[in-house]
Order: structure tokens, then sequence, then C-alpha cells
């Protein structure tokens, strides 16, 4: 265990509690009392400051180790993880007629999603738990990340899916060796069944809504994207939103830096939900529990109908001075083929959904086309690629005749000059 941590505390009763002895949810407040891991940030400065990261040679997400639950023993071993790229627009800031707009590409990850980020930590704390199987449910980037590490540092897994996983992330899953249980439900149904399965076997728990260890992990988007931007950070940073692990995860990243010192005030998050699975947004403007909705959307990785996360998620948004919009699937389609056009980047529905809830949120003026800000591409858009064909026109068949191809490029430009 990092030996700057201090406990874990639960975001509901605030109650703290020694690491050693808790393995998932706070023992008082059950499934809800999810915990937050707290960290000696006095203790860490000393060894994580701007001279340290200057000099550190890991381009990974493990060159914030200090900040991250797990010993450094086999992190040499795992596969290269983070240090994504963050572009900086070209032409999409001028189609959308914003001043600055910044893409952070975790599609670049391993297995293709910022999940990559969370699983690592979970095979890591796995390894030092001594659990050779470790196990998850998913609407599949976090089942894709979960087999490709595992199956790197020689874990077993099960990998519980909902029957509507797209083939891309179903393939992964087997090419890496999973053990696959596709669920015939809805990811309610998927989670609960890997809930039950995981307490019967005793296998190490991925599930990142209740494990507090894997908001650790993708945190580190954010402190990438904040070194990256050499600590001048934009006005707004945009992901979407599913169970509300990974926009806590975000606001914990800036949080860290905050507290180290590192910057001064931390950026306005954004959250992004489909309308057709749209829970935390509605929670967010009733400023009401959030409840149950069903999952219908083609944006597969934030189709979750009952957020495991809502408090932390929902936290984040507030303490950020941020906001939350949903968008139909309809924008998303747009909006991949607008990331693709314009900055060759390709994006899943989910990853797509950021820049959708950007445009929106400029239409309705929460953002002002003054302010900066970055988009989080979670994902790979190869992960789906049946719904990516959907954003797109069918290629034309043609005879290999030159004289109908030039009559069909000169067709084509009088349609466009139209």
């Amino acid at each position: 265990m990092n030996p700057y941590i201090l406990g874990l505390q639960c975001t509901m009763c605030q109650q703290i509690f020694d690491p050693k002895q808790i393995k998932t949810t706070c023992p008082i407040c059950g499934d809800a009392g999810i915990l937050d891991v707290l960290y000696d940030y006095e203790a860490i400065k000393k060894d994580l400051n701007l001279h340290s990261l200057s000099s550190n040679q890991d381009r990974t997400m493990f060159r914030y180790q200090q900040l991250l639950p797990v010993e450094d023993k086999h992190i040499d071993k795992m596969l290269k993880i983070g240090w994504t790229p963050l572009y900086r627009t070209n032409r999409l800031h001028h189609a959308l007629s914003i001043k600055q707009l910044y893409i952070k590409d975790d599609g670049q990850n391993p297995s293709g999603s910022l999940k990559d980020r969370a699983s690592a930590i979970a095979v890591l704390r796995a390894i030092e738990e001594n659990n050779p199987i470790i196990a998850c449910s998913s609407t599949g980037n976090a089942a894709s990340s979960l087999a490709a590490s595992a199956a790197r540092m020689g874990l077993k897994t099960y990998i519980f899916v909902p029957k509507r996983a797209p083939v891309g992330k179903l393939a992964q899953l087997q090419i890496y060796g999973a053990h696959v249980i596709m669920v015939d439900g809805d990811y309610k149904d998927t989670y609960n069944l890997s809930k039950k399965a995981i307490d019967h076997h005793g296998w190490y728990n991925r599930n990142a809504a209740i494990n507090p260890y894997l908001v650790e992990g993708k945190k580190t988007v954010a402190l990438e994207i904040a070194e990256q931007l050499h600590f001048q950070l934009t006005d707004w940073v945009v992901v979407s939103v599913g169970d509300g692990c990974t926009i806590a995860g975000v606001y914990k990243g800036f949080y860290d830096l905050k507290k180290l010192g590192l910057i001064q005030a931390i950026p306005k998050l954004l959250g992004v939900q489909s309308e057709g699975c749209n829970p935390l947004v509605k929670a967010f403007h009733t400023h009401s529990p959030c409840q149950w909705t069903e999952e219908n959307t083609l944006a597969d990785s934030i189709s979750v109908g009952v957020p495991r996360n809502p408090i932390k998620a929902l936290r984040a948004i507030e303490a950020s001075h941020g906001s939350m919009v949903d968008v139909s699937d309809q924008s998303i389609l747009d909006a991949m083929r607008l990331m693709g056009k314009y900055e060759g980047i390709f994006g899943e529905p989910a990853a797509a959904a950021a820049l959708a809830g950007l445009q929106k949120a400029i239409k309705q003026q929460i953002i002002k086309p003054n302010e900066s800000m970055v988009i989080i591409n979670t994902g790979n858009g190869l992960k789906d690629p049946q719904n990516a064909q959907r954003a797109t026109k069918e290629p034309i068949l043609m005879k290999p005749d030159l004289d109908i191809l030039i009559a069909h490029i000169e067709q084509e430009g009088e349609h466009k000059h139209e």
C-alpha cells in the first residue's frame, strides 16, 4: 500500500477507516457509502513537485505514483498506460465559433479507452492482495481494459457484459482470453449478477463504482491534462458520464493538484449524458436524489440506468461550479463525424457525447465562446464500428471506369457548391 495514504473516508457518514480493514464500501452505510482515498499532501509535496516532474522520464500514468494507491514494484511490467496526447484543435474550434479547444485523446491507451487507467490499479491491487482472479461488470470498455491488463500480468478474469455490448469490445475480450459472461438483460442486471458472483467466489472486485481505488486511476487523466498545459488550466473540462466514476476521478485529480499547490483553481466540469439515459442530469437539475432510468441510447459506455457513484459525480460538478447537459443520439453521431472530419480523431459514441454536450452548452450559454476548454475523448471509435457506420454515408460502389469516376466527382462538386 502507498505509505502516503491516510485512510478511506465515507462520502455519506464521513467516517474514516483503515484501508487494511476495508475492501470496498463503508461498513456503516453499505453499498451507498462510497469511500474516498485520503492522502498526506504535505508529505507528498516533498516527492511530487515541479522539479521532480521535470526530471521524471516515466511517460505513463505511473509518473504520479505518489498519488496512487499501489506499490511500485510491479509497475515496470505493466502495459504502457496514460500520457496520451493532448491536442490543441486546428480547425474544430473555428467550426464551433469558440476561442480555444483541446482534445485529450484517451482512445490511444492500450485497449483503446480511459478505463485502462482504472483497470491498471485494479490489477496491481489484486496482485498485492494475492488474489489471482479479478472480475467486473461492464458495458464494454471497463471489461476490455481489465482483460488486457490482467492478461499482461497473468491474472484470470471473469467479465460480465449485457447482451447489447458492441462487437468490437466483445472481440477484445475474447482475444485477451477473458471468461465472458453475456447476461440476458441490461446493465443493472449485469451488475447485480457480477456482484453476487464476486461475493460468492471471493474474486477481486474491479467494479469502479464501489471499489474506492479505481477512481484514483481515472484521476491521472486530469493530472496529465494539467501537466501538459504547464499547469495553466482551461476554464472548462468536458467529459461524458455513465456511472459517475470518470468525472469523479477528473475532479479528484484536479483537487489533488490544488492541495499540492500546483494549480490555483479547479476547472469547471461539464458532465454529459444521453437523453435516453440521463439519471445524473435529472438529479443535478432538480437537486434531488438520483433515480433509476431506462437505458435507451446507442452510447453504450454511458448507458447506465442506475449510476453506482452518484454522490462523487454530483459533488464534483457542484464543487467545480460546473454543470450537466444531456444530448440526443443523433447529435452524438453528428459529433463523431465532426471530430473525425476536423481533427482526425475517431471517438466512440460515449466519447463523442462530450463534444455534443459542449455544442449544447455553448448554445445554452452555459459555456461562453471566449472561454477555453478540454474535451476528454474517452474511447476509440473502432470499439463500435456499427455506430460509426451509422454516423456516415454508405460508400458508393463504382465501375472501374475513369469517365464514370470523373462524372461522379464533377456532380459531387456541384452539389457541394450548392
